[in-house]
């Protein structure tokens, strides 16, 4: 079987490429699918996450991991990480710069004789020179309190000479 996939760009333009590709493939063969696609090398860190409907960022799934903790995904096969219930994914492609994905599973259909996977169906867009900022937002401020107000820090160092620690 193959799965058809959508790969959406995160930028305020459409860009998007979908791509069949087997369902024995792995997640390093869906990387490399995608950064082909759009034209990138492929020499940066990426990995891909779970999400919901919502498209919440969730579990981390990485191509290599430096945890020793936590397993490298790379040669997981899609049909282990697709299933009914689980059809999306974000992926993030180079963390200095955090080009952003969104990926879902639009339709499994036969191999194709003759047909080389992974395979490019349709392209729409073009990829910006460079990834858009990205703004993160807290849900406390930093400043509690503060808005506004300067506050004096009147620690000396002289203070912390009876201190236990060195």
């Amino acid at each position: 079987m193959i799965y058809r996939i959508r790969v959406i760009l995160d930028v305020k333009e459409d860009v998007l490429r979908d791509i069949e590709i087997d369902e024995t493939a792995t997640l390093e063969d869906l990387h490399h699918a995608i950064t082909q696609a759009f034209g990138f090398l492929g020499n940066e860190m990426a990995s891909f996450y779970t999400t919901n409907d919502e498209w919440i960022q969730g579990e981390e799934m990485p191509l290599e991991s430096m945890d020793i903790e936590q397993p490298s995904y790379g040669e997981t096969m899609l049909n282990t990480v697709f299933s009914a219930e689980v059809h999306k994914l974000l992926y993030i492609y180079d963390f200095l710069n955090l080009w952003t994905f969104f990926i879902e599973l639009m339709e499994v259909g036969k191999l194709i004789t003759g047909t080389n996977y992974p395979n490019l169906i349709h392209a729409e867009g073009e990829v910006p020179e460079e990834a858009p900022d990205k703004s993160f937002e807290s849900e406390t401020s930093f400043k509690t309190g503060l808005e506004g107000e300067q506050e004096e820090d009147d620690a000396d160092a002289q203070d912390y000479d009876d201190s236990d620690f060195y």
